[in-house]
């Protein structure tokens, strides 16, 4: 159920996590992490088993980033050449890591855009090193980089300025060269 997208009292919420619980004598009940759609705030509610939660249908599709420009990405859909600007944070933080040409896959509910996700290794040039902290130790050192699109990872002490790299999106982590 997770990823679904449901309606409850004229709001739209995508489901983050749902978990169902049975109370001593009483009912069964629906524990559901939750997302507002318009707000992107975090609500947990709760539902009884015989309580009616309607499912929205969203479309899933896949498009292909023109561009961005300020807080909003500019997407092609490359079956009917449909255009769409969506705005980043659609994306969460994994928006920050958004590049020309790169494949996207959107939730789409009557033609807005409601989640979004990109691939789950994503290249980048290393644009700068913070210096590591020097000293004896068994583990290996990583030191802070700033990334070509602005975010700064942990990366490998071995690595140099101009390098590209590979990075998960989700967690901001290292993944190789």
């Amino acid at each position: 159920m997770p990823g679904n997208v449901i309606e409850k009292s004229g709001k739209m919420y995508q489901v983050i996590d749902a978990e169902h619980k049975q109370r001593g004598r009483g009912g069964a009940m629906m524990q559901m992490e939750l997302r507002d759609i318009d707000t992107g705030n975090k609500v947990s509610l709760r539902f009884g088993t015989e309580e009616a939660v309607e499912r929205v249908f969203v479309e899933d599709k896949s498009f292909t980033c023109l561009y961005t420009e300020n807080d909003t990405a500019f997407v092609i859909e490359s079956e009917t050449f449909e255009q769409l600007e969506v705005p980043l944070d659609v994306f969460g933080k994994a928006g920050a890591y958004l590049q020309e040409g790169m494949k996207v896959w959107l939730q789409l509910y009557d033609g807005r855009a409601l989640s979004g996700s990109i691939p789950k290794r994503v290249a980048c040039t290393i644009k700068e090193i913070h210096a590591s902290t020097k000293g004896p130790t068994v583990t290996p050192r990583y030191r802070r980089a700033l990334l070509d699109n602005g975010v700064t990872v942990m990366v490998p002490s071995y690595l140099e300025i101009g390098e590209e790299i590979f990075i998960n999106p989700q967690d901001d982590s290292y993944i190789g060269r």
